[in-house]
């Protein structure tokens, strides 16, 4: 995953301009995350749940680290989510031990590696099977007008974000998409690879989208023709007229505008969302990407426009050093919080 640096180069913002610049992921602890279980364990089956604490490692080191471990395939473990290199994090992993014979977890512990818990459970850990992330974010050096910087995150607690996809997305230099140009192209790539390049081809377009909205000022408004995504899950409905029930939902945080993650089959916006989503993807780059998905055999899918924190908390712990928590769904990237405050530089790169 590529450098989170925020700012280079900055996509819209919703909330107007930075007003603080500072350092993020110092050191690991800079950046905590802690997975929200979706399920608790069975207590019994075939897949030993581990609840590990990582520092400094990456989600697919730790899934090799725990394979060895086992002395299992690397397709016998299961995960929920990725987490990046440079953060404190928490998650789950599962491990397909068919003889339910538990190797030694000491024999795992070490200073960058932790088993939390472990119990037994029936499946194995897919993807995306976690209620999302809490973060526990320190930025450091931080530059800026406290009176702005405490208005900036009323207005974010308030109205939310632009759900970006994340820099991460893109490769560790963003050259992510002009690599799916070249495979659309005819160049040749390994299955793990062309996932990725799929994914951040997709992502491109989502975000192409998004910063027009923002752009725009309604990313967080229903335009003709909207269809909406219910909060917390990946059921769409619409498009209907606009009602004082759509505008209440809309103002409850129970729905929200979406935006096309680009494949096969029925755009569904009509009217005016149709026609912005349209407009933002007719340059000849995005004509690639949108038929190379399709060939690809992806199919239109949706994702919300608006993502929001919960219980956004800051607290100031010395006078150039600011402590953020919150919690977002899954598939949401902190960076697009971040982003919304201003210019946050870090020295790590992610995985």
């Amino acid at each position: 995953m590529s450098d989170l640096t925020v700012d280079a180069p900055p996509l819209p913002r919703a909330h107007g301009e930075a007003v603080l610049r500072g350092r993020i992921r110092l050191t690991p602890e800079d950046f905590k995350v802690k997975e929200i279980d979706a399920f608790e364990a069975s207590g019994s089956g075939e897949h030993l749940l581990l609840t590990v604490e990582k520092r400094g490692m990456n989600t697919a080191f730790a899934a090799k680290r725990i394979a060895a471990w086992a002395g299992v395939p690397e397709s016998s473990i299961g995960y929920a989510g990725l987490k990046d290199r440079h953060a404190l994090t928490r998650q789950r992993f599962s491990v397909w031990l068919p003889k339910k014979v538990a190797p030694d977890i000491d024999a795992l512990q070490s200073e960058d590696l932790k088993v939390l818990a472990h119990a037994w459970h029936a499946r194995k850990l897919p993807r995306g099977a976690l209620a999302g992330n809490r973060f526990a974010l320190t930025l450091r050096g931080i530059e800026g007008d406290a009176t702005q910087i405490d208005a900036r995150l009323r207005a974010i607690a308030e109205r939310g974000v632009p759900n970006y996809f994340g820099e991460q997305r893109f490769g560790r230099d963003g050259d992510n998409v002009a690599q799916a140009l070249a495979m659309f192209g005819g160049r040749r790539v390994r299955r793990e690879e062309r996932t990725y390049l799929l994914s951040a081809a997709r992502s491109e377009l989502f975000n192409r989208v998004l910063a027009v909205r923002v752009c725009g000022g309604n990313w967080d408004q229903g335009l003709d023709g909207e269809v909406w995504m219910l909060d917390g899950s990946r059921s769409v409905f619409g498009p209907e007229p606009w009602n004082d029930t759509l505008a209440a939902r809309l103002g409850a945080f129970d729905i929200h505008p979406s935006g096309p993650l680009w494949g096969r089959g029925d755009l569904r916006t009509t009217e005016q969302a149709r026609a912005c989503e349209l407009g933002a993807l007719e340059t000849a780059e995005s004509t690639v990407l949108r038929t190379g998905l399709e060939r690809a055999g992806l199919t239109q899918e949706r994702r919300s426009l608006r993502l929001c924190p919960r219980e956004l908390m800051a607290d100031r712990v010395a006078h150039d050093t600011l402590s953020l928590r919150f919690s977002l769904p899954p598939g949401c990237y902190a960076t697009s919080v971040l982003a919304e405050l201003g210019e946050l530089h870090s020295a790590a790169r992610a995985d």
